[in-house]
């Protein structure tokens, strides 16, 4: 019988074609090493809430305030969601509605600018995201985008250079955070520069919330006006986002969300993420946490003595930005490479990187995925091994030595199995 069978025996039944895929895909996550940092493994508990029947009810506005009846039990499971993130990051107001990462950006506009204001993000190339203002973005059409970056010989964000731009700008929201940062993000720096421009500062952590739940990250609550977040990634929750704020801005907030830009919320995925606060609450995550930044830097150290260059030297968190120029083997050809031999990673775009986006010189890796299959610092230097290895044969193109690390990364994995795959 087939694992899909085994375990979506009524998915198995009415779809097998969907189900083998589901299938292959469970046995792909068990098999091999997963490094791209915005990804992880939830816990059976997460996955489990995320398919329950609350994917049958509507639920258009907030708990006590709903457009349907029905609502005894949903209000109270985004109650508990909500009084779990305002606890497990100290804030003053929790919402758990927005969809994903991106609406929950947009809702940020909406609730504190209008179209064409001037807004400032890190740049995208230099490690920002698509809605803090770029061009190809809908934040970059409907608004006036001026973006910062890092310097070029530290790959740190200048933040005399920041103040200037924004004094020059003033703009209406000032985003910090991004998507390929290996360092420690300066709040308090940020928000100095906010309060002198007259600006909204808001804090994207949604790479870095697990972390600054976990106590390995500082934390923005008492710098940033409003701090967006995904769910998943460092957080181990399910794919959902999350607004905090300040109390002053509670309403804005909550009416920028709905009925602003959304309709019902996905609550099935407000139950899963209550779960994942409540797991991120505990002494073990606090753990987790701690140890991603140490595989991470572990990791970090290993790959900078095997020759490799890293975009700032090195990582404080989960990620770490690599650039292959060096190595002759440009990091489209590279990350497909580690993909045949097991190793999962993502192509990147580094700062000032003279390649096309979708042709980047970078790879991009992270630790939150090996780190909760219980992967320590102790296995950091195999990995960077296996980074080597494989870059090495994709740059002679030798599928025979990828071949081979695919064999051993299975055996490894097969050692420490994934939480929440039914294999």
């Amino acid at each position: 019988m087939s694992n899909a069978a085994t375990h979506h025996p009524a998915l198995a039944a009415a779809d097998p074609e969907i189900a083998a895929l589901v299938g292959a895909e469970e046995r792909l996550q068990a098999e091999t090493l997963r490094l791209i940092p915005s990804e992880n493994y939830v816990s059976a508990a997460v996955l489990e809430a995320s398919g329950t029947v609350l994917q049958n009810k509507y639920s258009e506005g907030y708990p006590g305030r709903r457009y349907y009846e029905g609502q005894q039990n949903i209000d109270q499971v985004e109650t508990l969601a909500v009084e779990r993130a305002k606890t497990l990051f100290g804030a003053d107001h929790a919402n758990v509605q927005p969809y994903s990462g991106s609406p929950a950006n947009l809702a940020v506009y909406l609730a504190f600018a209008k179209p064409g204001d001037t807004v400032m993000g890190m740049a995208l190339p230099m490690g920002g995201h698509l809605t803090h203002g770029w061009g190809v973005s809908a934040t970059g059409t409907w608004f006036r985008g001026v973006q910062y970056g890092v310097r070029q010989d530290t790959g740190l964000v200048d933040f005399d250079e920041v103040r200037d731009l924004a004094l020059a700008e003033r703009p209406k929201l000032i985003f910090c955070g991004g998507t390929a940062l290996p360092r420690t993000i300066d709040f308090a720096a940020y928000a100095e520069i906010a309060r002198e421009a007259g600006a909204v500062l808001v804090a994207d952590i949604a790479h870095i919330a697990g972390l600054i739940a976990g106590g390995a990250h500082p934390s923005p609550v008492p710098h940033a006006d409003v701090i967006s977040t995904t769910t998943h990634k460092t957080l181990r929750g399910p794919r959902g986002a999350m607004l905090m704020s300040r109390a002053e801005h509670a309403k804005a907030i909550d009416k920028a969300v709905f009925p602003g830009l959304q309709g019902g919320p996905h609550n099935q995925t407000t139950a899963a993420i209550a779960v994942a606060l409540h797991e991120a609450s505990g002494p073990a995550f606090r753990d987790y946490a701690h140890a991603v930044v140490a595989n991470a830097r572990a990791l970090a150290d290993a790959l900078l003595a095997r020759g490799f260059d890293l975009v700032s030297g090195g990582t404080d968190n989960h990620l770490i930005l690599m650039d292959l120029t060096a190595k002759e083997v440009p990091g489209k050809i590279a990350a497909k490479a580690l993909d045949r031999a097991g190793i999962v990673v993502n192509y990147n775009t580094v700062p000032y990187d003279p390649r096309r986006p979708f042709d980047p010189s970078g790879i991009r890796i992270g630790t939150p995925s090996l780190t909760s299959r219980g992967l320590d610092d102790t296995h950091m230097p195999l990995v960077a091994d296996w980074i080597t290895r494989g870059v090495a044969a994709a740059g002679r193109g030798d599928e025979d030595a990828l071949k081979v690390i695919r064999s051993e990364v299975a055996e490894l994995m097969a050692a420490f199995p994934a939480p929440g795959l039914p294999l």
